[in-house]
């Protein structure tokens, strides 16, 4: 909700977010859904550590995005991969076309990958309409070259969005340099503990958004 009114366009809903992130409980997604009134994109992991699933954890994905779309829930953020730690095409292509009519976002297992270029190529094959990437680095702002020719390289066929580390302090150069469309940001490295200073997280949103208004 500080989100909303910060001015946030849409928000990651997820539970265990300092694990990482895991699929949000029916409850929450219900409550969320019926407090906001911006985008609202569920994440779908079944649990923390890595990206390869297991048969029975893939079917509780399945399971999961069928649930979010009955709560209103208006699209996934999701990311599959293989024992060898290369993007799962198939099983992922699979969940992106469960998930449809609803876009999904690939999310940061992107950075686990060796070959980012590649990688990218393997996610587009997927179906997925956006990539979640700090460009294979801990913070986006530490790879903010590669970010730009992962933009470059995506042209129309998917939108590469940076996070991680993205604030109003530096959001100005991530747009000059990347020239990337939308950003994702969790704030974590300017407001410590959100849910204990609203009011902070608010603000920082608010001068986020602003500052990434005024680059046009």
């Amino acid at each position: 909700m500080a989100a909303e009114r910060g001015g946030a366009h849409r928000i990651e809903l997820c539970s265990n977010a300092r694990d990482g992130g895991t699929t949000p409980s029916v409850e929450l997604m219900r409550a969320t859904r019926e407090r906001l009134h911006i985008t609202i994109f569920a994440m779908i992991r079944p649990r923390a550590s890595n990206f390869a699933y297991s048969a029975d954890e893939f079917e509780t994905m399945e399971r999961q995005i069928e649930t979010a779309k009955t709560l209103g829930i208006e699209g996934f953020v999701l990311g599959l991969m293989d024992a060898q730690r290369q993007v799962d095409v198939e099983r992922t292509r699979h969940l992106v076309e469960a998930a449809r009519p609803l876009p999904v976002t690939y999310h940061r297992a992107f950075d686990e990958c060796a070959d980012l270029q590649k990688s990218l190529e393997d996610v587009i094959e997927t179906g997925a309409e956006r990539l979640l990437t700090s460009g294979g680095r801990p913070t986006a702002t530490e790879a903010l070259e590669t970010l730009s020719d992962l933009v470059q390289l995506a042209g129309t066929r998917i939108i590469v969005m940076p996070g991680s580390g993205i604030h109003a302090g530096n959001i100005v150069e991530a747009v000059e340099i990347t020239h990337a469309k939308e950003f994702h940001a969790g704030l974590s490295s300017v407001v410590a503990r959100p849910a204990e200073n609203l009011g902070a997280f608010e603000d920082s949103v608010r001068k986020l958004v602003n500052a990434l208004a005024a680059c046009g």
